[in-house]
C-alpha cells in the first residue's frame, strides 16, 4: 500500500445549498460553501500508520510512543501524578460524569448483564468477538479451533480468586482450515497492540477505586460480584485508561470484519458490546472504553495497511469466502436487528458526554484509515473511501476524541453505510462479475451535499437514506434501487440502465428535478399499495421499458392506477411489462395531463 507524503492533500470543494431551516447537514461538513478532506499534519510522534511499532513499555513519552500521542487528548482532562492515586483532575465535570456513569449503571444492571460482563472478562477476546459472525459463530470456532474452557459463570466465582491455570482460552490454530484468518487476528493483536504502556503512562484509576476513595471504603460495591475476586491487589500496576479488553475486542472484530465484510456492522456492534460490558462490570469507565476503541482503530488500520501484511490479509479474506461463508451455521444471531445495532453503537461512541471543545472543526481522516473499508467498499478507490470516512465522521468537541490525526472521530458503522455527503461528482463503478459487494450493495445514509452520483458498471447499488444532495443522479449502467422516498436527493435523474422503485409502504419516490429515461433502459415500479408510484417535480422524458411489479401478488381495488406524476410529460415508454399480477387482466398505459396511469381490464 502506498504511503502518503507529508505534503499530500486531497482537497474537495463542496457547495452545499441549505434547503430549509430543518435541513440536516452532516456533522462532517464544516461550512455551507466549502469542505476539505485532507491528510492531517504529522504529529510529534509521527503518523500512527508509520510509527505504530513505537508502542512499547520502553517509550513513555507522548513524543516517543504513537499510542500515547493518539490518546494524549486525555491529558486535557487529567494530569497523571507521581503514583497511581495522586493525579489531578483538569476537567472535574467530565471526569466526575465518567465515574458516576459507572455507579448509575451498577444500580440498574440485570443478572443477564452481569453474566455477559463475567464472560467477556474471563474468556479470550477473540473467542468472544466471533459472536459478531452470527449464525456462523460455532462454525468459525470449530474450523479455526478457537476455544475456551469457560462455558458459564463458575459456581464459586464470588469467592475464589481467578487463576489462569483453572481455564484455557485459545484464539485459534494457524494449521486449521481457517489458519490465515487466525493469523490475521494474531498479527493485528500482535506485539505492538498492548494497552499496558498507556496504562502505565496515564495512571488513571479504575472506577471502583475512585468510588472507594470517595466513600472511604473497600467493599468494591460497583464491581459485579462474580468478578470481585479478579480485582488486582497491585493498583500501581492496574491502571484503568485505556481499557485493554476493549482494545483487544475491537482488534479481533476489525480483523474479522476485514475478512468477512458481510458482517462488518454486526462485528463492530459486538466489539462495542464487549467494551460496554467493561463498564457494566465496574472494571472500567466510559473514557477507558472510548480510549480502547480509539487505540484499536488506529492499530488495526496501521497493521492492515502495513505492506508486510498484504498477502496475509488477502489469504484471510479468501479463506473466509472460499470456506467459512460456504458453511451453514445454526448459532443464534444476536445482532440481526440493524436498527438496534446502530442505536447501540452510536450511543457507545460518546456515552452521553457533552461537547467541551470546538464543535466546528472540519473532519480529517488519518493516513491509511481507508484500509478499514477496503473489503467493505471494494468498488471505491482509496481516495473515495477517505471521502466516505470524512463524510460520516463525528462532530468535533467531544472529550478525548479530537486527536490530531482524526482516529477518535471515525464512525466505522456509518462509513459501512456509504457516503454521508457528495462534495462533487461521485462515480461508482461496480462489476457484478467480481461478486460480493461489487455485485450488490446498500447505502443507508442520508446523503447531503451539492454533488452528483454517477453509477457505472454492471452491479446493483441500493439507496435507502432520506437524502438531500442536489447534484443529481445519473445511472450510466447496471442497476440503481430506491428504497426510500428521497433516495435520489433533490436533483435530476437520468436512467441509462435499470432503476427500481421499491419504497416501502404507501409512499411515492420523489424525483426533485427532471427524470429522463433513455431507450433500452428500464424503470421498474414496485406496487404494494394504491398510493405507490413516482412523483417527478420537473419534466418526465419517457422512453425504454416501464415494468410494473405487483409485489407479492398485490391486488388493488381501483382499475386505474396512477404510476407516475410529473410537472410535464414528454414522449412515451416504448414497452410495458406487468409482472406479479393476480387475475386475468389486460394492461395498457394512459397518458393524461401530468400523469401516467396503468389501466387494467378483465380479459373476455
Amino acid at each position: 500500500m502506498k504511503k502518503r507524503t507529508l505534503k499530500q492533500m486531497l482537497v474537495v470543494a463542496m457547495g452545499f445549498a441549505i434547503l430549509s431551516n430543518t435541513a440536516v447537514v452532516h456533522p462532517a461538513i464544516a461550512a455551507a460553501d466549502a469542505y476539505e478532506i485532507q491528510v492531517p499534519s504529522q504529529p510529534a510522534w509521527g503518523y500512527f500508520a508509520d510509527s505504530y511499532k513505537t508502542n512499547s513499555g520502553d517509550n513513555q513519552s507522548v513524543e516517543s510512543n504513537a499510542a500515547l500521542g493518539t490518546l494524549s487528548e486525555f491529558l486535557k482532562l487529567w494530569t497523571p501524578g507521581s503514583t497511581w492515586n495522586n493525579g489531578t483532575k483538569l476537567q472535574e465535570d467530565v471526569l466526575n460524569y465518567n465515574i458516576q456513569y459507572v455507579v448509575d449503571l451498577a444500580a440498574t444492571r440485570t443478572a443477564a448483564d452481569e453474566e455477559l460482563a463475567y464472560l467477556v472478562d474471563r474468556r479470550g477476546q477473540t473467542y468472544s468477538a466471533v459472536e459478531g459472525l452470527g449464525a456462523l459463530t460455532d462454525v468459525y470456532r470449530e474450523l479455526s479451533k478457537t476455544t475456551t474452557s469457560i462455558d458459564g459463570v463458575a459456581a464459586d466465582a464470588t469467592t475464589k480468586k481467578y487463576d489462569d491455570e483453572d481455564s484455557t482460552n485459545k484464539g485459534g490454530d494457524s494449521e486449521s482450515s481457517l489458519g490465515k484468518m487466525v493469523d490475521l487476528i494474531g498479527v493485528v493483536r500482535g506485539n505492538y497492540a498492548s494497552t499496558n504502556p498507556s496504562k502505565t503512562f496515564f495512571q488513571y484509576m479504575r472506577p471502583y477505586r475512585w468510588v472507594n476513595m470517595q466513600e472511604g471504603t473497600n467493599d468494591n460495591r460497583i464491581v459485579v460480584p462474580t468478578l470481585v475476586p479478579a480485582i488486582s491487589t497491585t493498583p500501581e500496576k492496574d491502571g484503568g485508561f485505556p481499557s485493554g479488553h476493549t482494545n483487544a475486542s475491537y482488534l479481533a472484530s476489525l480483523s474479522l470484519a476485514y475478512a468477512v465484510p458481510e458482517r462488518y456492522q454486526e462485528l463492530l456492534t459486538r466489539a462495542s458490546e464487549m467494551g460496554d460490558s467493561r463498564i457494566v462490570s465496574g472494571m472500567h469507565s466510559p473514557l477507558d472504553v472510548m480510549g480502547g476503541r480509539v487505540l484499536a482503530t488506529a492499530l488495526a488500520a496501521a497493521t492492515l495497511a502495513d505492506p508486510d501484511n498484504a498477502e496475509l490479509k488477502r489469504q484471510a479474506y479468501d479463506q473466509a469466502h472460499d470456506i467459512l461463508l460456504k458453511e451453514t451455521g445454526t448459532a443464534e444471531d444476536r445482532f440481526a436487528d440493524y436498527e438496534q445495532n446502530k442505536a447501540d453503537y452510536m450511543q457507545r461512541l460518546t456515552y452521553g458526554f457533552k461537547q467541551i471543545g470546538d464543535t466546528t472543526k472540519p473532519m480529517i481522516v488519518p493516513q491509511d484509515a481507508e484500509v478499514l473499508l477496503e473489503t467493505r467498499l471494494p468498488y471505491l478507490s482509496d481516495e473515495q473511501r477517505r471521502e466516505v470516512l470524512a463524510t460520516t465522521g463525528l462532530e468535533s468537541g467531544y472529550p478525548l476524541l479530537d486527536d490530531p490525526e482524526g482516529w477518535g472521530r471515525l464512525n466505522l458503522f456509518e462509513a459501512a453505510n456509504g457516503y454521508g455527503a457528495f462534495s462533487g461528482n461521485v462515480t461508482v463503478n461496480m462489476d457484478a462479475a467480481q461478486g460480493g459487494f461489487n455485485a450488490e450493495d446498500l447505502w443507508r445514509n442520508d446523503i447531503s451535499g451539492a454533488g452528483k452520483l454517477i453509477k457505472q458498471g454492471s452491479g446493483k447499488l441500493a439507496l435507502a437514506g432520506n437524502s438531500t444532495y442536489t447534484g443529481g443522479t445519473e445511472l450510466a449502467a447496471g442497476t440503481l434501487e430506491a428504497q426510500s422516498a428521497a433516495a435520489f436527493g433533490m436533483g435530476n435523474v437520468v436512467n441509462g440502465g435499470t432503476i427500481i422503485e421499491s419504497v416501502e409502504g404507501p409512499r411515492l419516490l420523489t424525483i426533485g428535478g427532471d427524470f429522463t429515461q433513455a431507450a433500452n433502459s428500464v424503470l421498474e415500479i414496485g406496487v404494494t399499495g394504491a398510493d405507490d408510484g413516482i412523483e417527478v417535480a420537473g419534466k418526465l422524458q419517457a422512453g425504454g421499458t416501464l415494468r410494473v411489479n405487483f409485489v407479492d401478488g398485490y391486488e388493488f381495488e381501483k382499475r386505474d392506477l396512477t404510476l407516475i406524476t410529473g410537472g410535464s410529460i414528454e414522449g412515451k415508454f416504448d414497452k410495458l411489462e406487468v409482472v406479479g399480477m393476480s387475475g386475468d387482466y389486460s394492461a395498457k398505459l394512459k397518458y393524461e395531463s401530468g400523469k401516467i396511469v396503468l389501466a387494467l381490464s378483465e380479459k373476455k
